[in-house]
């Protein structure tokens, strides 16, 4: 049986969530907690231990020893599927186990409060879609789940879970970013023209909010000695492990490849001149000390992308107009097309696309990607003044005209829009630190960690 595919996984829980951008999600550090205590592993304690019990109080709800041993048993399995080595400490992976529990449980006591939820019809969506992500049915989802040993309805739970979660996140955190064309502008300005198109990095974060000087002087320290270890030779992954309150600490810090346009403005006047094997820091912010390091570069040419110049009749279904009525017209407004009508004054007073409609039914010139599959899957197959025969998509029944093709440089294009959402994603993710920050604060949160 194969195993499941954890990146579609996630991505499709962004989806049906109803992420409003492209990286729904900002990913963000949690503010930091009380360490968690270093439980052995469950196989490896004596079964009188075993008992569960009470380890935290958060708000009306609690966090049981059988789940921090269950999340810190994810988070270890996950590392090691990725190949890390060194592993970090038991204790440091039961921290980011206890922090995330937590502020789970906290984001869907907001999520309940506000009202937001997951409907079945959606999470029944996202588990047939994860199935045929894995070339699978659902039942057989199920068998691969239980053969892996993870129970079906939990597996269902955490779905739901994470689908209420994100739509908290979009509600009260990433819908609520803009993006202004002079952040664009100074975006470019900063990420500099050398050509680069990734790098790879590594990171580590001393956390340390703003108001709080005592925390913040000290996190500066701290700081500083990480940074005068590394110069002095120290291995990157190591320190990152110890003391980066980033989720990438549990990787030792590794970033992966970066595209330049997705690197934190932050950065950016920094990366712009940094040289492979260079590290920089400590970069003060909002929310903590930053240090990077930049392992290696990657360049790219222009991005060249083939345009189609088209038009088109749309003809909409509803209780009146059939699939049946809808095609008929358009093979008749087809058909005066091809003897010799003229296209322009047959959309304007035919075509249910207004939008389109009043300028003759012309789209302008298109990018790969801009329109519906469908009608791009139609509109390839056709020569130039070429008219199709109708074709259904998901908003009614199409005749389209390509008027001509191009070959057209979308680099600057593309870098504004890779640049705008940059500038939305660091926005984004300081915008959720901050949010998760005051839940925490806000919330009740009693340690029982002593308990018998």
């Amino acid at each position: 049986m194969m195993k499941i595919n954890t990146a579609i996984f996630s991505l499709l829980i962004a989806l049906f969530a109803g992420a409003a951008t492209a990286q729904d999600d900002a990913a963000a550090s949690t503010p930091a907690s009380p360490t968690a205590p270093a439980a052995e592993p469950v196989q490896d304690r004596p079964s009188d231990l075993l008992i569960d019990r009470i380890i935290a109080v958060v708000g009306d709800d609690v966090v049981m020893l059988s789940e921090l041993r269950s999340e810190a048993a994810k988070v270890e399995l996950r590392l090691r599927q990725q190949g890390q080595a060194p592993m970090p400490s038991l204790a440091v992976i039961q921290k980011q186990a206890f922090d995330t529990l937590v502020m789970n449980k906290l984001q869907l006591a907001e999520a309940a409060r506000l009202g937001i939820e997951a409907d079945e019809e959606t999470i029944n969506r996202a588990l047939i879609a994860i199935a045929e992500n894995n070339n699978l049915t659902v039942p057989d989802l199920r068998s691969a789940l239980e053969t892996e040993g993870m129970d079906f309805d939990n597996f269902r739970d955490s779905l739901r879970d994470e689908i209420i979660v994100r739509r908290l996140r979009n509600r009260e955190v990433t819908n609520r970013i803009q993006v202004t064309k002079s952040e664009i502008d100074g975006y470019l300005e900063r990420s500099g023209g050398d050509g680069r198109s990734a790098v790879q990095l590594r990171y580590i974060l001393v956390a340390a909010p703003e108001g709080r000087a005592e925390e913040r002087e000290k996190a500066r320290v701290k700081a500083n000695e990480i940074v005068e270890k590394l110069r002095k030779g120290e291995a990157f992954a190591p320190l990152a492990q110890q003391f980066s309150d980033d989720q990438s600490g549990l990787q030792g810090g590794d970033l992966g490849w970066l595209d330049v346009n997705s690197i934190p403005p932050l950065f950016q006047p920094y990366l712009a001149r940094m040289q492979k094997g260079e590290t920089e820091g400590p970069i003060a912010s909002s929310g903590g000390f930053h240090i990077v390091q930049l392992v290696d570069v990657r360049y790219s040419d222009s991005n060249i992308v083939q345009q189609t110049h088209a038009r088109h009749i749309l003809i909409r279904t509803n209780e009146v107009t059939s699939d049946t009525d809808a095609r008929n017209r358009l093979l008749q407004l087809r058909e005066r097309i091809v003897n010799g009508d003229d296209f322009d004054t047959l959309a304007r007073s035919n075509s249910d696309d207004k939008a389109s409609a009043i300028k003759g039914g012309d789209l302008g010139w298109s990018t790969p990607g801009n329109l519906v599959p469908e009608f791009e899957e139609q509109m390839d197959l056709l020569q130039n003044d070429e008219v199709s025969q109708p074709f259904k998509t998901q908003f009614g029944w199409h005749i389209v005209q390509v008027l001509g093709r191009r070959s057209y440089d979308a680099t600057d294009e593309t870098r504004r829009d890779q640049a705008r959402k940059a500038v939305r994603d660091e926005k984004a993710e300081e915008a959720l630190r901050s949010y998760l920050r005051r839940l925490r604060d806000e919330a009740y949160i009693e340690l029982r960690f002593d308990d018998a």
